[in-house]
């Protein structure tokens, strides 16, 4: 049997198979789950898309189907149903076989992908201010994006991609003076060596942006100033540039912090302002190509096709002052990325709001021949993360939350719901509530699909019952003390049973073809890009498991192989469902 290929696949070819010896076209036998379970596994309806080609009756065709394949070994319980749908079950014995082929590949079976260079940009946070609730889903659906295509087998690089560009520094720069004007950074006679200290914490820090950025909006002159400040820094003036760099090493090691909280980590952190020396190599190729053009005193290039049901405005790469605009920083980090990695595929993993510009940016990258012909551009834009007013995710006094302070309020949730159970010292209540929260948090959020809004509610997200992180850990907890107490007895499975035996009973059966499905659904989640479907995936094998459990008495079986072979399965359980967690970004702790 060939392990790599789905359970659907191999359904399909045997379907086929049939219906091409009853002298009907192989097309009409592909197979589906069946959607009444209550019934048959899976299910086959080629009959009823066959009755008007062959002028016969559906039911007709579909027991000449069936009557070819009563004696297969893969198919049980075969049977036509007027008015000519096949429902049937996959063999007992089979699917065991399956699923312990499975546990012998280090993939669980999922075919290994050709290698492709994959860069994915989590859209950036600003430096110089802290991280909030708006930043949780570029971090957590990019941190998931990346273990899977790595578990994929291609090579994925990370990048961050900071906000470190641009007016917001001259703000600080502005506002730094105003406060201590001492500092040797603006004292232009200054010719000594900059200090290696930054003269601010970065509470001053995330303090002093939105200072600066309140008086621009009141003060004329003080946004100029600011304007002023910026352009001095962009042209390399060394006491602003030194001072840009500790604004950057007290920023990047805050949110590193906060990030490695989020179990969040990047390959690159590099900003807007690493684009800033491509930028003029960038505009040289959009001139060779003669598609810069001026409009209103601003550099444009059209995008515009003739297949578009919308109108798509012209890309705007430079202002009418020669200022850089998004599109400038992102063309010229296209330029760079290309140096750098020659990637097959760029990701983007930002506000859905922001689609427009990633059309515009991406054809043209396209047009220009800045990233080559196949390489694959892709916009996942993601929605907002509401309360439960269906509003955007605020503090209780209106304001935006900070990313620590949710965390916070999820790991006390959790840890007050452990200690209801008081079966653990406080302080291992605390250190797993912050095991727990993190799968609250992001099981919350990557249970929906991307580019959906959603209600962030920590009651719910924290349950331990339900659809949540928290659930799909207690399932895993409980295989594991399971598996502990199997190892006290000093039995080793193995020395019973080579592997996981056919199933005794219908749960535990139901189990093995949730386990069963994981290349099909893990085919699906590389394809499209999407964490949800393993949510949803390893909700309905916990589910199984769990029926399992309730139906079976798996430490007081007397049938000692039998009992092995349910550790077995156990054993596989875990593997799978720990695999899927780690692909999601969070891990189980060893009790709950």
């Amino acid at each position: 049997m060939d392990i790599m290929k789905k359970i659907l696949d191999i359904l399909a070819d045997e379907f086929k198979k049939a219906f091409v010896e009853c002298g009907y076209e192989e097309k009409y036998g592909m197979v589906s789950i069946s959607n009444r379970p209550d019934l048959c596994e899976y299910q086959c309806n080629g009959a009823m898309a066959a009755a008007k080609q062959y002028k016969k009756a559906p039911i007709m065709i579909a027991n000449d189907v069936v009557a070819k394949l009563e004696s297969n070994k893969i198919i049980e319980n075969v049977s036509a149903v007027n008015p000519g749908f096949i429902n049937f079950n996959l063999s007992s014995a089979y699917v065991a076989d399956y699923i312990n082929n499975m546990s012998k590949d280090d993939k669980l079976g999922l075919e290994k992908n050709e290698e492709k260079t994959v860069v994915i940009d989590f859209g950036g946070a600003n430096v110089a201010k802290p991280l909030h609730v708006g930043h949780l889903r570029s971090a957590v659906i990019g941190e998931s994006i990346k273990r899977i295509l790595k578990y994929a087998g291609h090579k994925v690089v990370g990048d961050v991609h900071l906000g470190d560009w641009g007016l917001q520094m001259g703000l600080i720069i502005t506002e730094l003076e105003v406060r201590k004007p001492e500092l040797v950074y603006f004292d232009e006679k200054y010719e000594g060596e900059y200090p290696k200290e930054a003269p601010f914490t970065i509470s001053e820090l995330e303090e002093i942006y939105p200072c600066a950025s309140g008086k621009s909006k009141e003060d004329e002159e003080y946004k100029k100033k600011a304007l002023e400040a910026t352009l001095k820094l962009q042209q390399g003036y060394p006491a602003y540039r030194a001072l840009w760099k500790h604004i950057i090493d007290v920023s990047v090691e805050d949110l590193k912090k906060n990030y490695g909280n989020l179990n969040v980590s990047f390959d690159l952190w590099k900003g807007e302002s690493d684009a800033d020396e491509y930028i003029p190599e960038m505009i040289d190729i959009l001139n060779a190509k003669e598609l810069l053009h001026e409009s209103q005193g601003a550099m444009v290039v059209d995008v515009m096709e003739e297949t578009d049901t919308k109108e798509i405005p012209p890309c705007i790469v430079q202002k009418s002052d020669g200022a850089a605009l998004y599109a400038t920083s992102d063309l010229a980090t296209l330029v760079q990325r290309r140096k750098d990695f020659d990637p097959d595929m760029v990701l983007y993993v930002v506000d859905k709001r922001q689609e427009m510009h990633f059309t515009q940016v991406f054809r043209v990258a396209k047009k220009a021949d800045i990233v080559k012909e196949d390489t694959n551009l892709t916009f996942i834009g993601f929605g907002t993360m509401n309360g439960k007013d269906g509003k955007p995710f605020k503090t209780r006094e209106g304001g935006v939350m900070r990313l620590e302070h949710l965390l916070k309020d999820v790991n006390e949730a959790v840890y007050n719901k452990i200690m209801e159970n008081r079966s653990v010292s406080e302080e291992e209540a605390r250190e797993t509530s912050k095991i727990i929260g993190l799968s609250a948090v992001k099981y919350g959020d990557l249970s929906n699909q991307a580019s959906k809004d959603y209600v962030f509610d920590i009651e719910r997200f924290s349950s331990f019952e339900g659809n949540t992180g928290p659930y799909i850990l207690y399932t895993i907890v409980r295989i594991k003390s399971i598996l502990a107490k199997y190892k006290e007895t000093g039995t080793k499975a193995d020395d019973l049973v080579d592997g996981i035996l056919s199933a005794g009973n219908s749960s535990e059966k139901g189990l093995m073809l949730e386990i069963s499905k994981f290349n099909d659904v893990m085919e699906n989640v590389v394809k499209e890009l999407a964490p949800h479907k393993i949510c949803s995936y390893i909700y309905d094998v916990s589910n199984a498991f769990n029926k399992f459990y309730h139906d079976t008495k798996i430490m007081s079986e007397e049938d000692k192989v039998r009992q092995a072979s349910y550790i077995k399965l156990l054993e596989l359980t875990k593997r799978v469902l720990e695999t899927e967690i780690e692909l999601l970004g969070f891990e189980a702790p060893d009790r709950m």
